[in-house]
């Protein structure tokens, strides 16, 4: 008899998430991680409504600025500003936000070992998940995500300033395949420029016009770091038997926007519902994990792949239509969950989310 129901290596939002819900249904789960909580990781530290949706319990107690403000430019151009009067996206730390997901699955009964490691083909356990990021082993090991090209960011964080607060500033296409970023946090601003693998040599220097042009002095940066986006292609294999990747391990970040903190909560629910129906004996592998994610991450996979060829193609034509009020409402109720995926949009909105989508079929 196996040691555990689930061993789960990796222990950010994504692992941590699946372990709490497996062990809160009663699973015994393990948590490998190599590193000791607290401990940073780089990312914009941007958690989307819709994301916050995904957890059964709030992360309130590690948010540091609440945004419902968008700032957009083109090419630090043609600027406009949207409010929207409720949270588009709550704005934390790694360093903070994954201890805390980590202790919350040790609190609902998961074994948690920091400090460790193991090869994901030899754990004692009835179902393996690989949930060690883009870096880890754990998806070679197991012959999965084996189809993942990535993007590249550069970010650091400069001295708080009051006019960031409540609001995220974007300049789409300053890098080719993405954009730069200006998120608020409680004692510093977040700056930073992603986009494709190509560009990563363009990007400090990006990174020091995206200071300048927001009145950011560059030379006050501190924590600068660079770092991959792992975005999967159609068809890659997700999960074989009784083992499985999630989170950015299985390459779901959103090819446009780089986040992947939604894709890491949806695939930790889909991942654990799929493991509690194998314990329970209904079936036999983690396939249903695999159906599941081409039916609900897809669709926004395949909507962000389009974005992405549309603004690098006709940049000029795909922000005017992004612009639009009606528009940015239907990216307002993506962003907070309103609005499952852009091709269920409906009305006026609707007509305007086509648009886009007309561009980037003409962008293929």
């Amino acid at each position: 008899m196996a040691a555990y129901d689930v061993a789960i290596i990796g222990g950010g939002p994504a692992g941590s998430t699946a372990a709490y819900r497996l062990a809160s249904a009663g699973a015994s789960v393990l948590v490998l991680d190599k590193a000791r909580f607290p401990r940073d990781k780089p990312c914009g530290g941007g958690v989307t409504g819709r994301a916050a949706r995904l957890l059964p319990f709030s992360i309130e107690p590690v948010v540091e600025d609440v945004v419902d403000r968008m700032d957009c430019g083109l090419r630090y151009r043609h600027r406009f500003s949207r409010s929207v009067g409720k949270p588009l996206a709550y704005m934390t730390q790694r360093v903070r936000l994954d201890e805390f997901l980590l202790r919350k699955a040790a609190e609902a009964g998961a074994e948690v070992r920091e400090g460790e490691t193991a090869d994901a083909r030899e754990l004692d356990a009835q179902i393996v998940i690989g949930a060690d990021g883009c870096n880890g082993s754990s998806a070679k090991q197991l012959g999965l995500a084996e189809e993942v090209v990535h993007g590249v960011a550069l970010e650091a964080n400069y001295p708080h300033e009051q006019r960031f607060a409540g609001g995220m500033v974007v300049e789409i296409a300053v890098i080719r395949g993405g954009y730069g970023w200006v998120f608020p946090k409680g004692d510093h601003v977040n700056v930073g420029v992603g986009g494709n693998a190509e560009e990563g040599p363009r990007l400090r220097g990006e990174l020091r016009r995206m200071c300048e042009e927001h009145g950011i002095d560059p030379d006050a940066a501190r924590d600068t770091r660079g770092y991959r986006l792992p975005q999967r292609l159609p068809g890659t294999k997700l999960a074989r038997g009784r083992t499985a990747v999630i989170g950015d391990a299985a390459g779901l970040v959103d090819p446009f926007s780089g986040d992947g903190m939604y894709e890491a909560f949806l695939s930790a629910r889909l991942v654990a519902d799929a493991s509690l129906e194998v314990l329970a004996g209904r079936t036999e592998s983690l396939e249903p994990y695999q159906e599941a994610v081409e039916r609900e991450i897809t669709p926004l996979t395949r909507a962000g792949w389009g974005a992405k060829r549309a603004f690098e193609r006709y940049p000029g034509t795909t922000y005017a239509i992004a612009r639009l009020p009606v528009t940015f409402r239907a990216l307002a109720k993506l962003l907070r969950g309103d609005l499952p995926h852009p091709a269920v949009a409906r009305g006026i909105e609707g007509v305007a989310i086509r648009a886009i989508h007309r561009v980037s079929r003409r962008a293929t």
